[in-house]
């Protein structure tokens, strides 16, 4: 590994992976040290490592700052000059080692996504192989990919989908464990991106034909499915309520790749494209991290008809009984039933428990108007599943806060012959986006367990008039 002062001025040549991680670090530790030293002694302020990726929320001009703020960061800006010079001509030169358009220079100066693009630059190989005075007397350097896919459309099936399996997993895990969000950039950007980059892998020798696109587009999300599965990241149920979003928006990447392998010199434009997929997953997950959208309030609301007046429905609806097992089949793969309720105290300030397959919900009244109308909020909510997994138990992240019920009421309206409709409403909230589609499956789901209460109550009911 030789490395040249040279090499922090000058924009033309190459530089290995080697002397540029080796120069990147100690240049950001010199940097970062130089900045503390300034901020401590000069200016009086700590500085840490992550002053230097806080986005500017506050205020977007330099000049709207306080004044000693402006002066501390328009001195270390200066200071950073040199630095930064240093960065971007060492970036150029790596850039040109693998063989990836220069114009990628521009991610040195995204915040986050920068630390993730210094990184794939550290590891990624240069076009060679050895060095280039070493090659034969007029053997041309050959890129990464040429190297690493096969001729065959099998072999470029089969480099497709692992290629694109490590960023993949790797994203997954970046926004369900790092920054624990389950939104746009996971259910969308991460089946849309890795679609496409599959299918452009797989045509990058020659181009392929629509439906061998769609099937390799539509193997990518399956292929990863399978896998977060056998380590543990997520269970059977979540996964195939993900399968029809995944494969839809993994369909429409691979369907855009399809039309890009088509054109003239493609080949050329793989690498480049592949490079901004990968960081754009991060870098929009960061986004939804530091402005996470509001979930909206979903209501659902289902009724039923009951031969028996309303006080003997009341009865039955504030406590009930065990319910028998479930016999549907939602709830027989895992899915939160309820079990039985149970009342402590009258009237309004009473608390009901109503406890399901994995705990108890805790409901304090808010309004009682016997027989007619009982309205609590949920201050406490249990997962509302358990997982499908080959292991003993499994804790993804989304089973903890994602759905949660905020208040519900039962609405008692008589009708003549002595019977009663009873009707029973759940206002809720996910955290899950886009909020319409888990809206589809969360909405069903509720809808079959107030079915599960209200014929239960029901049938007490009914007994109780002919008893």
């Amino acid at each position: 590994m030789k490395i040249h002062f040279s090499d922090l001025w000058r924009w033309d040549g190459t530089i290995g992976r080697g002397p540029y991680a080796l120069i990147g670090v100690i240049g950001f530790a010199i940097k970062h040290n130089l900045d503390r030293l300034v901020a401590s002694l000069v200016f009086h302020r700590r500085w840490d490592l992550f002053n230097y990726w806080i986005p500017p929320t506050r205020a977007v001009r330099i000049t709207a700052l306080p004044r000693q703020d402006a002066s501390m960061l328009a001195t270390l800006l200066a200071l950073a000059l040199p630095f930064i010079w240093a960065g971007v001509v060492l970036t150029l030169r790596r850039l040109r080692a693998i063989g990836l358009p220069i114009w990628l220079v521009v991610i040195f100066f995204l915040p986050f996504v920068n630390l993730l693009f210094f990184l794939l630059l550290s590891i990624l190989p240069s076009r060679w192989t050895v060095a280039e005075g070493d090659l034969p007397p007029g053997e041309p350097a050959k890129p990464i990919l040429d190297r690493l896919i096969p001729d065959s459309a099998v072999g470029s099936v089969a480099m497709a989908v692992l290629l694109t399996l490590p960023f993949e997993l790797a994203a997954v895990w970046l926004g369900v464990t790092v920054f624990a969000t389950y939104g746009w950039s996971l259910f969308v950007a991460l089946p849309f991106c890795h679609g496409l980059a599959s299918v452009l892998l797989y045509g990058y020798h020659r181009p392929r034909n629509l439906g061998s696109c769609i099937l390799v587009s539509l193997l990518s999300p399956a292929v990863l499915g399978l896998v977060l599965l056998a380590v543990a990241i997520e269970g059977v149920i979540c996964l195939i309520m993900a399968w029809p979003i995944a494969a839809a928006l993994s369909l429409i990447g691979g369907s855009i790749g399809y039309l890009v392998q088509l054109r003239p010199r493609a080949q050329r434009q793989v690498p480049a494209a592949l490079m901004l997929l990968i960081l754009l997953l991060p870098a929009l997950m960061g986004a939804e991290y530091v402005d996470p959208p509001s979930p909206p309030v979903f209501e659902v609301r289902t009724s039923i008809e009951i031969g028996a007046p309303p006080q003997a429905v009341w009865r039955q609806l504030i406590a009930f009984a065990d319910l028998p097992a479930p016999e549907e089949w939602i709830f027989r793969i895992g899915v939160a039933y309820p079990t039985r309720a149970r009342l402590e105290g009258t009237g309004v300030g009473a608390i009901r428990h109503c406890v399901f397959s994995t705990g108890a919900f805790t409901e304090p009244i808010t309004v009682w108007d016997e027989p007619h109308l009982l309205r609590f909020k949920v201050t406490a909510n249990p997962p509302p599943l358990e997982e499908w997994t080959p292991y003993s138990e499994i804790h993804p992240a989304h089973l903890k806060g994602f759905l949660v019920s905020r208040q519900g009421q039962f609405l008692l309206t008589p009708l003549p012959g002595g019977r009663t409709r009873l009707e029973g409403t759940t206002w809720y909230q996910h955290h899950m986006w886009p909020a319409a589609y888990w809206q589809l499956w969360s909405d069903a789901i509720i809808h079959r367990i107030h079915l599960r209460v209200l014929n239960h109550i029901k049938f007490q009911a009914e007994q109780s008039q002919h008893s």
